[in-house]
């Protein structure tokens, strides 16, 4: 009888310790924030002394000055000294995994292991001003199972919008090439020939994705294979891509080769992840086809400096080398010729929580802080398919806000120290409150 009470209380310790130290403050009714400063992502202004109102929902309803939108009776969160601007939102992230997982050491990695590294790290994101991800590749649907267990409060994390299993060829970046023969083990996405592409396109949607992630090219955290070297043919893609829309959801492509980008746009893909070696044809084309282009070119960073220790493979590490620096040089091009361009940083690669590392790189090379933050913003909301509800602070849109101390627009690093995070209407984190 003893155990059975010292077990009970110990389950009623640890409930009030998980809800004490991550449940979100949920307003009953209306709420409100009063910002010092709000960047209007449209306009690119800084407004003045702004009042967001928001209802039980987690809806903004208005925003303006307190003594024209302020409802009798709400007493707002005060954020009179911070500058506030929409949640962020990455559209390339790998939330279940972590920058280790990418050679050997994955091989240990169960998919039950794969679902707490992931829970584990959507806190972290959501934390660090993200309160949108699209996640594109986890083994198992273990993306798909978080989504569902921040949906429904089981877990604190950003909104997500998944893929499960990454479609690719055989002994191509999305299959394991790490085992030998004798295994005879394929990744669950694998699958070669355009009809064996649709079908695995209609499985993948059937266990839960939101969106299809397709290997296009080779990579460079993966053994054996070259990142420019084509995969998927066009014949492959095309029918990728016509599949997947039939069913209503959009297509995301891993290419970093000038052939695959190009016969990735051709095929009808939504976005070009990486984009590495794209060439001049392969911007106009994404321009002619309103194609978004994903850049990670913050991560070279982390693979160069802490890939050896991290436990990449020597050839990932080589690959990295020989690629980055185009990468980014490409990034410049395609923004300079206005190419529509999606803040996406391969979290997971590097660790989660630093995605914001990546708007300072975007601005050294070619933007100003305003595309920077448009690009996670209203660019970000429109390639997932929500810019009704995602990507800026006005009336209809969820109530995702996050507060930074200083001024995002004169120095964009400010956004790598949010203070202030609300998703939907709930506080996930107010540092202001414990000063």
């Amino acid at each position: 009888m003893r155990g059975r009470f010292r077990c009970l209380m110990k389950r009623i310790l640890e409930s009030f310790l998980f809800l004490f130290c991550f449940a979100p403050a949920v307003f009953a009714g209306p709420g409100a924030v009063r910002c010092g400063k709000m960047l209007d992502v449209r306009s690119g202004n800084l407004l003045v002394d702004q009042v967001v109102v928001f209802d039980e929902s987690g809806t903004i309803t208005a925003i303006g000055a307190a003594s024209q939108v302020l409802p009798a009776g709400v007493a707002p969160v005060d954020l009179s000294s911070s500058t506030c601007l929409p949640g962020l939102i990455d559209v390339h992230t790998h939330i279940t995994m972590e920058p280790y997982m990418s050679g050997y050491e994955g091989l240990g990695v169960s998919y039950p292991r794969e679902a707490i590294y992931g829970a584990k790290n959507a806190a972290k994101t959501l934390r660090a001003g993200f309160t949108t991800i699209r996640n594109v590749g986890a083994g198992g649907f273990t993306d798909v199972a978080l989504r569902d267990g921040i949906n429904a409060g089981d877990v604190p994390g950003p909104r997500m919008f998944v893929s499960g299993p990454a479609l690719g060829i055989t002994g191509g970046h999305c299959d394991n090439n790490l085992l030998p023969f004798d295994f005879h083990y394929k990744e669950e996405g694998v699958a070669d020939g355009p009809w064996a592409a649709r079908a695995k396109v209609r499985e993948v949607v059937k266990y839960g994705a939101d969106l299809i992630k397709v290997c296009a090219s080779g990579g460079v955290l993966s053994k054996g294979d070259q990142p420019a070297t084509p995969q998927y043919t066009l014949e492959e893609l095309t029918a990728i891509a016509q599949e997947a829309h039939k069913l209503g959801r959009k297509v995301a492509a891993h290419a970093h080769g000038t052939q695959s980008i190009k016969d990735a746009i051709r095929a009808g893909i939504d976005s070009v992840e990486h984009s590495s070696l794209i060439d001049d044809e392969g911007i106009a084309l994404a321009k002619q086809h309103g194609t978004y282009l994903v850049f990670d070119i913050y991560n070279d960073d982390f693979i160069l400096s802490k890939g050896e220790k991290a436990g990449m493979l020597p050839e990932s590490i080589e690959k990295e080398r020989k690629l980055g620096r185009f990468q980014r040089e490409s990034f410049r091009r395609a923004f300079q010729a206005g190419a529509k361009i999606a803040f996406g940083t391969d979290a997971g690669v590097y660790p989660h929580g630093d995605n914001a590392k990546q708007f300072a790189k975007m601005v050294e090379w070619g933007m100003k802080p305003i595309d920077a933050i448009r690009a996670a913003t209203l660019s970000a909301a429109d390639l997932i398919g929500q810019p009704d509800k995602l990507g800026s602070l006005e009336p209809g849109h969820y109530a995702d806000l996050i507060a930074v101390h200083g001024d995002p627009l004169a120095d964009v690093k400010v956004l790598e120290s949010v203070s202030f995070v609300m998703k939907g209407g709930a506080v996930v984190r107010n540092d202001n409150a414990s000063k």
